[in-house]
């Protein structure tokens, strides 16, 4: 018999599986960053700096003593931390590694395709050409390969060696030893990558087992489609044959989703009780969420969960946009209580907040809005702005 959960306790259990429940104002050192990473799966990556990078803000609204230079000495200086794909640029714990060169092999064939319709045959010599270079006089941006002749543009216009890394880091060969200006600086995976984690290969049985469980652990209850989707590193198909045979280490659940209908069944490791009262309160303070905080990635579950739809709207058109190119999910307690535009004008030292939409039925009081003050107050020191600045009409309708 399925074990029925409130819509409350599954909003409690999501977030503290995701470090969302602990008091963002405990001190964390080096190590406790590389546990925080470990324990939440990875930290999506992406260049747009609106407000801050996206990983640093991750990072920022579960524990905000976090200091920028930890993350880059775990990556850069321990290769504790590595980058690489999920659903999309990620760090990771150089743990994962061994599981993710099955992910490499997986990809190898598909890109290889891909990229010779893109640009034709004739490719894999420049893909032989930049590995040796780097293998014979060490690390490089893309930018160092460069012809003279040629003109920048988007993927679609990426010189050869430019698409060479590309293609040799999606499949293994080479790693991110760091960045320069959020650049990416390539190496041969095995200087970067520690050694026990390079060489270690494990059976496709074993990398399905882990990725299965690594997921649910971290989700707390999932369909055997979100278990999939949480790394992405596994099919729809492996993740359902999982389920079907680890069925004595699991239990059924069903949950309420936040419109009140029963969720379609989930499932749960064995002595999962569904007791918010067991999970712990998430801080009563406003956060400010990246728009890809690990929580928000599969929409779906969002919104059965929280009862928010959130899609960024960086790729549609100005005039369809429903909120605004880069709008940020606001957590109060368990709750997802809204979103606001804002940008850092770091030329005029200010957070210009440009506009706050709350969800229907949470109100703009007194005390709400001291918090969202106090919540920004502190986003804009850490992303190096001296003040907030409200802008006219920012609390309209």
């Amino acid at each position: 018999m399925a074990i029925l959960i409130s819509n409350e306790a599954a909003r409690r259990i999501f977030l503290a599986r995701q470090g969302l429940s602990e008091p963002p104002g405990r001190a964390m050192n080096k190590a406790d960053l590389l546990r925080l990473i470990t324990d939440i799966g990875f930290v999506q990556v992406d260049s747009i700096a609106t407000v801050e990078r996206a990983h640093h803000q991750i990072i920022f609204s579960r524990n905000q003593t976090y200091k920028r230079h930890h993350l880059t000495e775990l990556i850069e200086k321990d290769r504790a931390l590595f980058e690489h794909w999920t659903h999309d640029a990620s760090i990771l714990p150089s743990t994962f590694y061994p599981y993710w060169k099955h992910r490499f092999r997986r990809r190898e064939p598909i890109i290889q395709e891909r990229w010779r319709k893109w640009h034709g045959e004739g490719f894999d010599a420049a893909f032989e050409e930049t590995y040796r270079r780097i293998a014979e006089n060490g690390p490089l941006m893309s930018r160092d390969t460069k012809a003279e002749d040629h003109q920048s543009g988007g993927w679609w216009n990426w010189h050869p060696s430019k698409t060479a890394l590309e293609y040799l880091w999606h499949t293994g060969k080479l790693a991110i030893s760091g960045r320069v200006n959020f650049q990416k600086v390539y190496d041969l995976a095995e200087r970067v990558i520690p050694a026990e984690h390079h060489a270690l290969d494990v059976h496709h049985d074993v990398f399905v087992d882990w990725a299965c469980r690594e997921a649910l652990t971290r989700l707390g209850f999932a369909t055997s489609g979100e278990i999939a989707a949480f790394f992405d590193i596994v099919s729809a198909q492996e993740a359902r044959d999982w389920v079907v045979a680890h069925r004595d280490e699991l239990c059924e659940v069903s949950l309420m989703s936040a419109d009140g209908g029963k969720e379609r069944p989930s499932y749960a490791f064995e002595g999962f009780t569904g007791d918010a009262a067991a999970e712990p309160a998430p801080p009563q303070r406003i956060r400010v969420l990246s728009p890809f905080d690990p929580l928000l990635r599969n929409r779906a579950r969002t919104e059965r969960l929280f009862g928010f739809f959130y899609r960024i709207e960086v790729f549609v058109p100005e005039p369809k946009r429903q909120y605004g190119y880069y709008v940020f999910p606001l957590l109060e307690g368990d709750r997802l209580i809204g979103r606001i535009d804002m940008k850092a004008e770091r030329k005029g030292g200010t957070l210009d907040v440009r506009r706050l939409w709350l969800e229907k039925g949470v109100r703009a009081s007194t005390g709400r809005l001291e918090k969202l003050d106090a919540e920004l107050s502190r986003l804009a020191k850490f992303t190096g702005v001296e003040s907030v600045r409200y802008l006219a009409g920012w609390l309209e309708g």
